[in-house]
Order: structure tokens, then C-alpha cells, then sequence
């Protein structure tokens, strides 16, 4: 069996109590109190356990929802993160794999618990699917390594299965390989509707989450150090703007998941754009926008285990303000925390955001207050039991990946100021885990 080196170490995991257990203090000053006063507190205790949604134990290493909050081996879990979607692909070159290995230490110092990345390539130039159903065992072994060494630096993994966009393949090389088998189809959205392209997604799925991996042995579908699976980044369906598409192919996708992996969470991928089960959510919709997903009836699925959100102000409002972008993300955040308590009654994850370095008259300071503002109001609901639960900046890479940088990427060295934001995030969130 080829080793990365995790696969050798031994885990030994403890199952922590659940904290009342240890508010319960028998000692010198309880000596005056009688036994019906200690049980009286005892019982106390059990309600705010109940009210408070604290986490049951677990052992497995899986990371779990118990109503709007993540748990971890019967904690809450809160985590800052980031996104990488290059692992897999850089990691399919043996020679490149210390990058992922620096990403993983980098993020680990930085206290980030989470990383995001494609566990798809769909057709093109080196692929992890050259066709449906025939798979580039190179790239797949890139993915097995970057599973790994996430298990070695204590990370949590959240796979996306396949892109809205053409970039790595996405819906629209579904859609081209239906029509290579007499498929006739003339909107890449007949993704979503297709029967014949369906099936290829849903047979990627089965290939997936029923990988063996190379380095560890373990199944994907059986591996903890997945946190969850993404059906599709940023889901959009233009030519329905009415949202019944995408929500019958989430549906129909999250059941055919869950079939297959009832270990893992999931998750649907949205952007988090309001949609029309509720007129008066759609104004905190940049620019009013329209793409065929509602956050709100999306992420009621039974099988949708928690929301995500996407926050990118500088390409929604490109002819406003910095100011202005700043309001409108203030509005944004406070609004889905809202939902993902109140009507939703599911985890958060703010899944993406950031700001290009490439936009006109960027300041660094401009980034940091994105990051702050972002930040605060995850630390906000968290600390007060609240739905959200961390944050993935968009995106991390490691030195000498310079053909990489899309203008929202961060080296820690480069940025010691955003650097120092996110290590007091880490930290923040690491202190209420508890």
C-alpha cells in the first residue's frame, strides 16, 4: 500500500462530555447543600442542555448538525477556513505534492480547521473524468493524497462533485457528452433536466464517495476527514428563473447522495440569492439578481444539511462604492444569519467571500474590513448560540503557485495583516467550541 505517512499513525480520539456534565461541581462549598437542592440544579442543568441544542456525544470523527449548530466528538464545532480548489489537481503531480503539504501546515498555524476544494475535472486537459465514467486514475490518486494529508494536519474537507461554469468541464460537458451519445439539447441548464446527463452526474457521484483511497484504504463514503459533500458550485438555472428546476434536482440529487452516504453532511452549493418563495427577501439580492436559486426553499431540502453562503460585493456591485459594497454586505450577512436561524433552523457557512486585488483602486485596508466584517458577524451569532458556524475565504495557495493568483488569493507571508485577522478569527471561534 503506497503511504503518505498518515496512514501509519494510530488516532486515538476521547468522546468529550457534554458540558453540563462538568458544571456539576461537588465540592467543599456544596457540602451545606441538601440532596434535593443538588438534584434541583442537576435537573436545571438538563434543560439548558436541551434548550441550548448541545451537542450529543460522538466518537466517530464525523462532523455532525445537531440543530442549527456543527458538532464534533460531542462538541460544538466552529471552524475558520478556506478555499483550494486546486488540491486535487496540483496534487496529481507527485512532484507538486509539497504544496499541499505547505497549504495544510500554513492553515494549520493560521488555525484553519477547513478547507474547500473540487473533487471534479470534467473532460479537457487533464481530467479526473475523461468521459462519463472513465476516470484519470492519476488525478484520482492527486485527490486520495490531498484526503490524507488533510487527516494528517487535522482538516475537514468539503468536496464540490461538479461546476455550474465550464471552467474544470462543469454542466456544459454533461451536456456536450449527452449530445455525443444523440442527445438533443440546446441550454446547458438541460443539465439540471436531462435524463441521459443525470445519470452521468449521479454515476460521478456513486464514483466518487465510493473511491477507495490509495493511501489510507478507507472509503470516501467512510472517512471522517471529509466533513461534507457539495452538489455543484454555485448552481444557477437562467432559463427558470422560477427556481422549480434547480430545487427538483437538488432534491432529486441530495436522496440519490444520500443513499450512497448517510455518514457525511450536505450541502447544495448556493451563492445564497433570495428567490420567489419570499418577494421581500429579493431586495437583499445584489443588483435584484435572478439565477433560479432560493436559499430559503433550496436549503429546506430534508437531505440539505446545512446553508452556505457566498459574499463577493465587488463583482455584484462593480458600479458602486466601497462604502456602498460594505452596506449592502453588512444587510447580506445579517439577513441569511437570520434565515439559517429562524426559518431555515440549519448550520451556516459562509463558503466564499473575499476582494480582488485587481479591482480599481484597491487598497489592502479594503480587503481587511471585508474580512472583519465578515468575521464579526459569524463571531456575533456563534458566541450567542446562533446559526453561524466559520467562514472559507476564497483562496488560499501556497509559494510558487503564481499562475494561480485570480487577485483573491492569500499567502500568508504577502499579507501579514489579513494573516493576523484570520489567526484572531481561528482563535475566537476555537474559545466557544467548548
Amino acid at each position: 500500500m503506497i503511504t503518505c505517512g498518515c496512514s501509519k499513525q494510530i488516532l486515538i480520539q476521547t468522546t468529550k462530555l457534554p458540558p453540563f456534565s462538568y458544571r456539576l461541581r461537588i465540592d467543599e462549598r456544596m457540602k451545606g447543600y441538601c440532596g434535593v437542592t443538588i438534584l434541583f440544579f442537576f435537573v436545571i442543568l438538563i434543560d439548558q442542555q436541551k434548550l441550548q441544542g448541545v451537542c450529543a456525544a460522538k466518537d466517530n470523527g464525523f462532523v455532525t448538525v445537531e440543530g442549527v449548530h456543527f458538532c464534533l466528538n460531542g462538541s460544538r464545532f466552529y471552524a475558520n477556513g478556506f478555499n483550494a480548489y486546486w488540491l486535487m489537481y496540483v496534487a496529481s503531480d507527485p512532484s507538486q505534492r509539497s504544496k499541499i503539504s505547505s497549504a495544510f501546515v500554513e492553515g494549520a498555524k493560521h488555525g484553519l480547521r477547513i478547507a474547500r476544494a473540487w473533487a471534479f475535472s470534467d473532460g479537457g486537459y487533464a481530467p479526473l473524468q475523461y468521459n462519463p465514467g472513465s476516470y484519470n486514475e492519476q488525478m484520482f490518486q492527486g485527490l486520495d493524497f490531498v484526503v490524507c494529508e488533510a487527516k494528517k494536519y487535522g482538516v475537514k474537507l468539503i468536496l464540490s462533485l461538479v461546476n455550474n461554469y465550464e471552467d474544470d468541464g462543469g454542466k456544459r460537458q454533461y451536456v456536450n457528452w449527452a449530445r455525443n451519445q444523440g442527445q438533443n439539447l440546446l441550454s446547458d441548464d438541460e443539465f439540471y433536466t436531462n435524463s441521459v446527463v443525470k445519470q452521468f452526474y449521479k454515476n460521478h457521484i456513486k464514483a466518487v464517495l465510493t473511491r477507495h483511497n490509495t493511501f489510507t484504504g478507507i472509503p470516501y463514503k467512510d472517512d471522517p476527514t471529509i466533513m461534507a459533500w457539495e452538489l455543484m458550485n454555485e448552481p444557477r438555472c437562467t432559463i427558470d428563473p422560477s427556481g422549480t428546476t434547480i430545487q427538483a434536482w437538488l432534491s432529486e440529487m441530495a436522496t440519490y447522495l444520500k443513499s450512497i452516504d448517510s455518514n457525511h453532511l450536505l450541502e447544495a452549493g448556493l451563492e445564497g440569492f433570495y428567490g420567489q418563495s419570499n418577494a421581500q427577501k429579493q431586495q437583499f439580492n445584489p443588483q435584484e439578481i435572478h439565477v433560479g436559486t432560493d436559499f430559503l426553499t433550496n436549503n429546506q431540502i430534508p437531505e440539505i444539511d446545512f446553508a452556505t453562503v457566498h459574499s463577493y460585493p465587488d463583482q455584484w456591485l462593480t458600479n458602486r462604492s466601497d462604502e456602498a459594497q460594505i452596506s449592502f454586505l453588512n444587510d447580506w450577512l445579517d439577513s441569511h444569519i437570520h434565515d439559517a436561524q429562524n426559518v431555515l433552523r440549519k448550520p451556516l457557512l459562509f463558503a466564499e467571500f473575499g476582494k480582488s486585488s485587481k479591482d480599481l483602486g484597491y487598497r489592502t485596508d479594503q480587503r481587511d474590513e471585508l474580512f472583519d466584517r465578515i468575521y464579526s458577524a459569524i463571531y456575533s451569532s456563534a458566541a450567542a448560540g446562533g446559526a453561524a458556524a466559520g467562514g472559507l475565504f476564497w483562496q488560499l495557495l501556497a509559494p510558487g503557485m503564481d499562475t494561480f493568483r485570480d487577485g483573491y488569493e492569500i499567502l500568508f507571508s504577502e499579507s501579514p495583516s489579513t494573516a493576523a485577522l484570520i489567526s484572531a478569527q481561528s482563535q475566537k471561534l476555537e474559545s466557544i467550541r467548548h
